[in-house]
């Protein structure tokens, strides 16, 4: 049993740890107690010179009371660690969804220009300098124009309901009303409505039935068409290249071109960018990120819009606005870009004065 002195001297100990109000304080007891000169420290070496037939009793209950201050101590240590980790958070406190700027209220620099519309200038910009020029349309678009003269077959899955988002009616030639998919039927109407030679390219909205942290049931697409004489793979590979380095802003960006199928081009190719699985970085590391699609535009595409294949030829691409813009900013989610969070809106926001050109740099 413990002796009057040890309870004492355990209550005394109990007191000191309750008392200390932060770890300097705490290691101090520590020392006082069990340290070299400590009370308790003291008491274990003065147990030679307890008689033999109670040294044994008084050694262990002074092994006990060693284990039950180291225990307090403990415990005590753990309830100021966690105290000051929480004081430190308060006083270090960073929220991130602030502007990077700073901005008087009243000022122009309230306002922005949203990621997405940013993302549409600069391919403007790029497209633009390359002799292509913007072309719109209908979101609401015959199902021929969105299937039917892009040789999607009748079987295809983007053709069915699960996919796709059918609207009630028909337009003036009786086919199926439906939510655009891709801003395609913008190529298919400038090619019925125009003569070649053709440069355009469709930025839009798009929508398909998918929703998650990278996909969107209503989302922004762009797509591009070239029709002239005497176009070839050289030409799409030349331009994408350029397109996709300057709009990263990485003069040597890795681009890879891999065999691929769509009904609307052959032969049709992804193409792929060098980036660091690991890391993130774009142009860095082994690795290949797939990030748009593109290819010869069909002949039967071209025989459905009027145009002789044999003398015409032409390539397309297309991509979503969205994705690129993630990746080059670094965004995780998409959902935020429709959320009408003024935080995120204000933090990821272009200059409003700053229009995107090549000349000062995308």
């Amino acid at each position: 049993m413990m002796t009057d002195d040890l309870a004492a001297l355990r209550a005394e100990a109990e007191m000191a740890l309750a008392g200390a109000a932060d770890l300097r304080a705490l290691d101090a007891v520590r020392v006082a107690v069990l340290g070299k000169s400590g009370s308790l420290s003291g008491l274990l070496k003065g147990l030679g010179a307890v008689p033999a037939e109670a040294r044994k009793e008084r050694g262990a209950a002074l092994n006990r009371l060693k284990n039950e201050v180291e225990a307090l101590l403990e415990a005590r240590k753990a309830v100021l660690e966690a105290e000051a980790l929480t004081a430190r958070l308060k006083a270090e406190r960073l929220d991130v969804s602030l502007p990077p700027r700073p901005f008087a209220p009243g000022t122009a620099a309230e306002g922005g220009i949203h990621p997405i519309s940013r993302t549409i200038e600069e391919l403007t910009a790029i497209f633009g300098s390359m002799g292509f020029r913007v072309v719109e349309g209908p979101d609401i678009e015959g199902d021929w124009y969105n299937f039917g003269a892009l040789n999607i077959p009748d079987h295809h899955p983007a053709r069915q309901d699960h996919d796709t988002f059918y609207m009630p009616g028909t337009d003036a030639a009786g086919q199926r009303l439906v939510l655009r998919t891709q801003t395609s039927p913008l190529q298919i109407r400038t090619m019925l409505g125009e003569p070649p030679p053709i440069r355009i390219i469709a930025p839009g909205r798009t929508y398909r039935a998918d929703h998650d942290a990278t996909h969107s049931p209503m989302f922004h697409q762009v797509e591009g068409l070239v029709i002239d004489r005497g176009i070839t793979l050289g030409h799409l590979k030349g331009c994408l290249t350029d397109f996709l380095r300057a709009f990263f802003g990485i003069s040597d960006l890795p681009v890879r071109f891999r065999s691929s199928y769509f009904p609307f081009t052959e032969p049709s190719m992804e193409v792929d960018i060098g980036w660091n699985r690991k890391t993130g970085e774009l142009g860095g590391g082994g690795d290949w990120l797939e990030i748009l699609g593109s290819g010869m535009v069909h002949p039967k595409v071209l025989a459905n819009c009027g145009l002789d294949p044999r003398e015409w030829q032409g390539f397309a691409f297309g991509m979503g606005i969205e994705r690129i813009t993630m990746l080059k900013h670094g965004m995780p989610d998409l959902r935020p870009f429709y959320e009408s969070d003024l935080r995120w809106l204000r933090h990821w926001a272009a200059e409003p004065l700053a229009p995107a050109s090549l000349h000062e740099g995308i």
